[in-house]
């Protein structure tokens, strides 16, 4: 069964999701290249493994606790333990590590190894304040830096999107193509829930043509071999929320097709 949107599946945005469907959809770019590549290049899909916490803390370990106490500490305890008043603790939560796993794709020459494409598929993780965004931040400035291309696939309503400049049209989704030779210079290809996703060119040393894959159509294959027509509860509204006006274009679409009551 293939996705019922036309284009992004605001549903696999959901955080119970996205992780599966994030590795699904890179491993479906990776096979869908592979073949193409040959005997040039290779499709090697990396993983990046690092931990936050939501307040942008990381806690990996705790030292043994030592109370420091002044003098004037002292002072001010005894005079105070007179009026001293037994009270209900009040529970409060910690933040705790979180690992996060993201898989991204590099096209890479077989005989020198070098790197010639990067393509990354953008996690909210990517893209939220945080060790998350800060550590693809730097990532990113690398490869603009270097003579690598860049794809970027964001397929996240949630969050700023990573920087750009220029005058950048209002978008929930976006694809940007940052090829070597034209830095500063790139492609952007924004769209919205009722748009079909793009197709992304593939660009690769100068003296072999762009490659162009259909990401709409891998997007359902993923969706169908992961059946996530049985995982996805369409009677409820998608997270993150959408717009009011998305909310009511959503609802008919799914009624349409039986999907909602």
């Amino acid at each position: 069964m293939v996705s019922p949107f036309p284009g992004m599946n605001p549903y696999l945005e959901h955080p119970a999701i996205w992780q599966e469907f994030h590795s699904r959809l890179i491993v479906a770019i990776a096979d869908e290249l592979g073949p193409r590549l040959r005997p040039k290049y290779r499709a090697a899909v990396e993983k990046r493994i690092y931990e936050d916490a939501s307040n942008d803390l990381t806690f990996v370990g705790r030292p043994d606790a030592a109370v420091l106490q002044t003098n004037r500490d002292m002072e001010r305890i005894t005079a105070s333990k007179s009026n001293l008043i037994s009270a209900e603790p009040i529970r409060v939560e910690v933040p705790m590590p979180e690992e996060f796993r993201e898989r991204y794709l590099e096209i890479r020459d077989v005989i020198t190894g070098e790197v010639v494409t990067t393509l990354e598929l953008i996690s909210p993780s990517n893209k939220r304040s945080g060790r998350g965004r800060l550590q693809y931040e730097e990532k990113r400035l690398a490869i603009l830096g270097s003579h690598t291309h860049l794809i970027e696939i964001d397929l996240i309503r949630a969050f700023n999107p990573l920087a750009l400049r220029g005058n950048l049209p209002a978008s929930l989704y976006r694809i940007l193509i940052s090829r070597s030779e034209q830095r500063p210079r790139a492609d952007l290809y924004p769209f919205n829930l009722r748009d079909s996703i793009p197709s992304v060119p593939i660009p690769l040393k100068s003296d072999d043509p762009e490659l162009l894959i259909d990401l709409q159509h891998l997007l359902h294959q993923v969706y169908d071999r992961a059946a996530y027509d049985l995982e996805i509860d369409y009677q409820q509204d998608p997270m993150p929320p959408l717009s009011d006006e998305d909310i009511q274009w959503v609802d008919g679409l799914l009624k349409q097709q039986g999907l909602r009551e």
